[in-house]
């Protein structure tokens, strides 16, 4: 999981940086609206964590611009602003989910959890395509309920494809998701990571689109 933080204060945006290298996630961490890209699918975010008051503008501003431009990202405001305005402006401009400061490191890791289910349409912790069970948190796979051996970068791999069923993923974006924090992988290495997993899980579930990217088959 890769996490864009856009938050102006050093103590807690350290600490969350701090907080989700222990649990296995990688993160970048912005603290002016300036500086904020434009969230395109092949800067590999997966949740953003979004302060609402910022140096050099507001966060419910940025909010807007990404939800207006078609950005479907899922993005949780944290702010120490409590007031039941500022909550409805943040859930009705687009925002996945509202927390206010200060907040425990664990609620804000379910919370984020939470949202990255429902943006990969799945109920619960284990997510189920077909005869495939996938547990995110666990970093295990099934198929037909017998345990697959998947390198690191395959489990990654497939948890990228698997995010959005039926959706092509193109495959820039998905070679920069793999290495989210420095150069996109080559396409010659991620056409081999694609081939040994098709080999692990079964080729018909990988569709290549050709000229664009891959499919995951739901």
């Amino acid at each position: 999981m890769h996490i864009l933080i856009i938050e102006d204060d050093l103590d807690l945006g350290f600490a969350l940086q701090q907080a989700l290298k222990v649990e296995g996630v990688s993160s970048e961490w912005l603290r002016r609206v300036a500086d904020v890209p434009l969230l395109r699918a092949e800067a590999g975010f997966d949740c953003v964590l979004l302060d609402l008051s910022l140096p050099d503008g507001s966060g419910l501003d940025l909010l807007t611009r990404w939800r207006r431009a078609a950005v479907v990202v899922p993005i949780i405001i944290i702010t120490a602003r409590s007031a039941l305005a500022d909550r409805l402006a943040g859930l009705d401009g687009g925002a996945d989910d509202f927390l206010v400061k200060p907040f425990a490191t664990a609620e804000l890791l379910s919370r984020m959890r939470a949202v990255l289910r429902r943006y990969a349409r799945q109920a619960g912790d284990v997510w189920t395509i077909g005869a495939l069970q996938i547990e995110p948190r666990s970093r295990v796979a099934r198929l037909d309920g017998v345990a697959l051996e998947l390198s690191p970068r395959e489990f990654h791999l497939m948890l990228e494809l698997a995010r959005e069923p039926g959706v092509v993923v193109p495959k820039a974006a998905l070679a920069q998701r793999l290495e989210p924090l420095g150069d996109a992988l080559d396409f010659g290495t991620l056409e081999v990571h694609v081939f040994n997993l098709r080999r692990k899980i079964g080729a018909a579930r990988i569709r290549t689109v050709r000229g664009i990217g891959y499919l995951f088959v739901a």
